[in-house]
This record gives C-alpha cells, structure tokens and sequence, in this order.
C-alpha cells in the first residue's frame, strides 16, 4: 500500500505513520516541517494554510490518504480535491464532537451533527470538524471515511491528559481522585485507532464511525491504580465525590484531566455507541498497557511532554489540591487506596 498521511509527526498522525510503516507500506509524509516524522518515510513540506501550501502535493499517486487536519475546512476541501484522481481512499480523521454538546447517551452515527461551517477558520471545533467532513465526502463520496474519535490517550500525547495524571501519581502523596470510582470510561489508544483505520482504508470503509472503547473498557479507579502502578509510586488515591469537589472551584476535564462527574457530559463523552467500529474489527488494548507504554514514552523524555500550542495547559495546581483536600477534611474524602491503605 502506498499511504500519504497529511500531518503524520505527532500524536495520532504519527501513530498511524509508525503502523504504516510496521506493515511496510510505503508511505508518505506531508508536514510544516515543524517535528520530524519516523524514519523511513518519503517527506514533502507544505503549509495547507498558505496559498501554495499544496504544491508538494502536485504529484504523485496513493492507494490511501489519511488526513488529521483539526483547522478551517477549507484546508481539507483544498486537499481532497487535488488527491481526487491521484488517491483510493480517504480516511478524514474527525471527532465525536460534531454531534454537539450535549448528547444522550447510547448516540450512534446515524445522529444529528452539527452545522458544518465551510468557511470557519477553524475555531469552532465541532462545526470545522463536520465541516472537514463534509468536504472529504463531496469529493470521495463512499471513499470518504469519517473517523469520529473521543477521548484519544497513548504514547506522544500532546494535549496533557494521561501525562498529567502520571506526573501526578508519580510524585507520590495524597492524590485528589475524583471519583465515583466506578465511573467507566470511554477512550481509545491513538495506536488502536491507527490499527482501525488502515484497517479499514485497505476494505474500503467509508462514511461515518464512532472510535473509542466499548462501554465500560474501564473506570477511573482502574485507570489511575495503573498508573500508580506503572510509576511504582506510593501515592494515595483518596477518592471524592464530585459535589464536594466541584463545589471548590475544581473544574472537571481541565483541572482533573480525563474526569467529568456523571450528569449530561459524561454521557456525551464516555457513553457513545461503537458497535459499527466493533463489527468492523475495531479492538482496544487494556487500559494498563496504554498507561504503562505512555509512562515508558514519558520517562523517554525525562518526564515533560511535548505540548500544543493551540491546547490550554491542564491539571490541578498542587496547592490548589492541598487546600480541597485540607478543606474538605475526613467527612468528604471516602475510601483511600493505596499501598499503606485499604483497597476493597
């Protein structure tokens, strides 16, 4: 298979160019130049928001196109029609997002979306990602692949969710663990997506596809005991409902990073249908595996990950959790697990 992947140096891009390359494809990288891409790819340099920013891809022919672009549509719409004749298939990689906030739970792909925004610069995430789609699928048509992902976690992360947590729990102490423990949780490993959508590329798939775990692939109290785990970190988890801790001015999702309390965005978030990814061979690693090689990833980098620009930077200050856990006392905290306490 011959595969141009637009984007390709970081994150999901990369994930799917490593794949690629693990299945000895030959593939191609369009980039800004700004990250090196893996080794053993065929590089073009482009910036697909200036007025020439295509032009490396004037030539050339691939049986696969695979495109991460979260900006204006118009880059997308730009792009596909200068691959039209010259590529197979095109595999736009967009969000669940596009459904809009909020969505009951159990939403499949036949659900509403949101408008698409043709000429948005790009700021109005959901409507410039159906927006993308759109305009893969006027020119691809059934050769456009949709793939709507949620919550994205594994090695090179560039957003701050996993990593935060694992920095955390590695630095040991009293942890701020959101709970109800319980609460399951839907992602997927950008290498799962990666697996899935070239998967998917070669049988031709296209339209629409929701792309995280099935329900209940894991709960919060899973996801953080492996990273204390993987850290081998004497942390204390001490688990607190999420009244008490929203009522403290703790923000769900940017403060503590992956969590949202159940009510209407965690069913948005962490409670969608993927039984039409599933049935297509969609499959996701255990939740441990994606921890322990994001922290292996980490440590590879001497603990910081890299950070987009574009992304606010998340967590919850340290002395910001020292005065909620202070404040709430041993009334709110619950149950503690960890290594020196009870863990039912």
């Amino acid at each position: 298979m011959r595969l141009l992947v637009l984007g390709g140096t970081e994150f999901v891009g990369r994930a799917v160019v490593e794949e690629a390359l693990g299945r000895e494809w030959e593939v191609t990288v369009f980039h800004r130049g700004r990250h090196d891409p893996p080794a053993g790819t065929t590089v073009l340099h482009g910036d697909r928001t200036e007025a020439d920013g295509l032009d490396a891809l004037a030539t050339g022919e691939w049986d696969a196109v695979v495109d991460t672009w979260s900006g204006a549509p118009a880059a997308v719409a730009a792009t596909a029609r200068l691959l039209a004749d010259r590529a197979g298939h095109y595999a736009y990689v967009s969000s669940r997002s596009v459904y809009g906030m909020p969505t009951p739970p159990g939403l499949d792909e036949d659900a509403p979306t949101v408008e698409p925004a043709p000429a948005d610069d790009g700021t109005d995430y959901a409507r410039a990602k159906r927006g993308g789609e759109v305009a893969a699928q006027e020119v691809f048509g059934d050769r456009a692949l949709c793939v709507r992902a949620g919550l994205i976690l594994g090695p090179h992360e560039n957003i701050g969710r996993l990593p935060w947590w694992l920095n955390r729990i590695a630095r040991g102490g009293t942890v701020l663990a959101p709970g109800p423990r319980e609460l399951p949780l839907q992602y997927v490993d950008a290498r799962d997506l990666a697996t899935w959508t070239l998967d998917a590329s070669v049988k031709g798939l296209g339209g629409p596809y929701n792309l995280v775990s099935p329900l209940g692939h894991t709960t919060t109290e899973e996801l953080l005991t492996a990273c204390r785990e993987v850290t081998g970190s004497d942390a204390e988890l001490c688990w607190v409902e999420p009244e008490p801790i929203v009522a403290a001015g703790v923000r769900p999702w940017m403060d503590l990073p992956i969590w949202l309390p159940p009510g209407e965005s965690h069913e948005t978030l962490h409670q969608g249908d993927v039984g039409r990814a599933l049935a297509t061979g969609l499959r996701c690693r255990p939740v441990a595996a994606t921890v322990a090689d994001t922290w292996a990833w980490l440590r590879s980098l001497g603990g910081e990950a890299p950070h987009r620009p574009d992304r606010p930077r998340l967590g919850l200050d340290p002395e910001v959790e020292r005065r909620v856990l202070e404040g709430l006392g041993t009334q709110h905290a619950g149950r503690r697990s960890g290594p020196e306490a009870e863990n039912p």
